[in-house]
């Protein structure tokens, strides 16, 4: 057999894509079930569609997605990154961060299954999902935790969950929320988003006591403005409006 040549290229071609909450890159959280409130749906595109290759799937709480960074710029990647999680400033090794700007620009994201449709081509709907709507998925694969769940493992630089900021709302946002039928779940996904401040990592650096610039975020339909505060009493975010976008 002759083996591949190093430089061989390996065409691919995506199963399908996502449609979600976050219509944006801004505010998707960095990393896979951090805002289990967040929805989304995986439609597969023919001739992947068909019901038999997800026969048995729902057997499967969760799934590994494989997708494409595909709004990072194209042949765009450095060797070094400056991951979040050290605030924008420290720099590591591109293979030892889980920055967009890859060689080849793959991910890899871990979200529960909720449900499979059928009746008209396939559909996934999934929870906990991390990826920005239009995202080309390439591969599905269910998750074993036996296999795949390892506790003892190193973190490096990332041992822990980020840290959780305390979540606001102005009367008028509220409103806005009591008026919605998905209020509530919108609510929780806000929060859960908000509260990881989603802001780049160089903005939360150096800011005046008291500083509170206004940030938007896209969710679903809307556009919702924030505000995230440091002072007397310790940091937090103020959502100041929600608006249809």
């Amino acid at each position: 057999m002759t083996p591949a040549q190093p430089d061989a290229d390996f065409p691919m071609q995506p199963i399908g894509h996502i449609a979600s909450d976050f219509p944006d890159k801004f505010g998707i959280p960095r990393q896979p079930g951090l805002a289990t409130a967040a929805r989304a749906r995986l439609v597969l595109s023919p001739p992947f569609d068909d019901p038999l290759a997800v026969r048995g799937l729902d057997a499967f709480s969760h799934l590994w997605l494989t997708f494409i960074f595909h709004l990072s710029p194209d042949r765009r990647w450095v060797p070094l990154v400056r991951p979040p999680r050290l605030g924008g400033n420290a720099r590591v090794g591109v293979f030892a961060s889980r920055s967009t700007h890859r060689p080849n620009r793959l991910g890899l994201s871990l979200v529960e299954l909720i449900d499979i449709d059928t009746r008209r081509g396939v559909s996934l709907e999934l929870r906990g999902c991390d990826l920005v709507s239009g995202t080309p998925v390439l591969d599905i694969k269910p998750y074993l935790p036996w296999a795949e769940a390892r506790p003892e493992a190193r973190a490096g630089f990332a041992p822990d969950p980020p840290p959780r900021l305390p979540v606001g709302f102005s009367a008028n946002a509220e409103a806005i929320l009591a008026a919605r039928s998905d209020g509530d779940s919108l609510r929780e996904l806000i929060i859960q988003v908000l509260a990881q401040d989603p802001r780049p990592a160089y903005h939360g650096a150096g800011r005046k006591e008291g500083e509170a610039r206004v940030y938007g975020v896209r969710l679903r339909d809307v556009d919702v403005r924030f505000q995230v505060r440091d002072d007397v009493e310790g940091p937090g975010v103020s959502v100041v409006e929600i608006e249809p976008t």
